[in-house]
This record gives structure tokens, sequence and C-alpha cells, in this order.
């Protein structure tokens, strides 16, 4: 039973649940010290692979929050779970650290850059990240030659937030030309249409939402096609 164990223990349940569960389930006793050393076990794993070294230099790696549910002391809590995934040379892909954190903010994205330095990372080509409060000023600290790019799709799902369901595929329309042009200087134009369109206008928060951005989607565009499939 102990991959049971282990799932009932990563969905937040406590010893005296899991218990309970496995007796009613499956008419089976097992004591408080049995789940105690399963859960250290994994726990033993889980340092291991927080504390792993990792690459020297990695090509790409996303930085993004999810909003995950967590029990503790017996109550569901809302949080944040922010995390870095680093795309290697070959493209394979590899979540370099999960942390969770009640206050976003500058110094905690240097605690987490400083956590990725002492594992072996010395530079990092492009990260990908969006609206991240603090990770720019401390990218720029910890690995100040690192190109910070927003992440395209979380701005076009942005984009698209603000407009009623009946109208989205035309502003998808009209956003495409952005983010598919050959240059920066093509991309603007496309921009400026939008701006100008009469659906820009009619949802007039959907341009100066890329143009706030702008310095951080520009870089995208000095890549070929298959990398900007990837952002």
């Amino acid at each position: 039973f102990d991959d049971k164990i282990v799932s009932m223990y990563a969905r937040g349940m406590s010893v005296r649940e899991i218990q309970q569960h496995l007796q009613q389930m499956y008419a089976v006793e097992v004591s408080p010290d049995l789940v105690s050393r399963v859960t250290d076990a994994v726990l033993e794993e889980v340092a291991a692979w927080q504390g792993r070294p990792l690459e020297a230099v990695y090509p790409l790696v996303f930085f993004d929050a999810l909003r995950v549910k967590i029990r503790a002391d017996g109550v569901v809590h809302n949080k944040a779970v922010y995390l870095a995934l680093g795309v290697q040379r070959d493209g394979t892909r590899d979540v370099l650290g999960l942390w969770i954190e009640h206050t976003e903010g500058a110094k905690f994205w240097l605690r987490v850059f400083t956590d990725l330095r002492s594992r072996g990372v010395n530079d990092i080509l492009l990260g990908v990240a969006d609206g991240l409060k603090g990770l720019p000023e401390a990218l720029e600290t910890a690995f100040p030659r690192t190109t910070l790019q927003t992440c395209i799709v979380h701005l076009i799902r942005h984009s698209l937030g603000y407009v009623p369901w009946r109208e989205r595929k035309a502003m998808a329309s009209l956003l495409r030309p952005i983010y598919t042009a050959p240059s920066a200087e093509v991309a603007e134009a496309a921009l400026q249409a939008l701006e100008d369109s009469p659906l820009g206008q009619r949802y007039a928060t959907v341009a100066p939402a890329w143009r706030r951005a702008w310095t951080h989607v520009v870089p995208f565009f000095a890549f070929p096609p298959e990398v900007r499939r990837m952002i």
C-alpha cells in the first residue's frame, strides 16, 4: 500500500485520515509508524530532488505561478506555487524547482535565482515570464546577461479576456499579425492597426496592454520560428 499512502499524503491527508481511509476501503489496519516511515521516505526523495545539481547553461527557462489548494493543519488554503521550467539544448524540458511563497516580489525571486545558481546554473539565455512582480529586477541582478521575454501565449489570453466570446475570433485575427510579424517594426505597425481598428477602439484596453509589455515583447522577433513557437 506504499503507493496509495504516498498518493493520499500528497493530497494533504493526515496520518489519521490515511489510516481511516485504508480501513474503510480495504479493511486494512496500518500503524501511524508505518505511515510515517513511508512519508518520511518520500520527503527524503523530495529533498534530494530539490537540491539536485542542474545544468550550467539553459537556453530557455519559463517562470510561472500556479494556484493550487494546499492542506495545512486541517485547513485547505489557496496558495501560489512558483516554478521554473528549463529547456535544455536538446529540447528536453525539466522542472528546475518549485517554491511556495505568500508574498511575491524581488526578494523572493532573488532567493529563487540564488538557489538556481547554488545548484550550478551559470547562465540563462532567455527567461520567459508574464507579470510576475519583482522578477525583472531580480533577474537583472542574478543573471544580468539574460534576456527577459514576455510570454506571448499569456499576453494573447490576457488580451482576449477583455473581449466577449462573440468577438474573440475577430480580435484573435487582429492579434495574429502582431506575434507572427517577421520583425519588431512590422509587429508595431500591426499593433497600431489593431489600435486604430473599430474593434481596437471598442476594446481600448487591449492595445495598451501590449504597449506596456512591449519592451519585453520585442526580443521575441530576433528568434527563428521554431523558437517562437515555444514561447
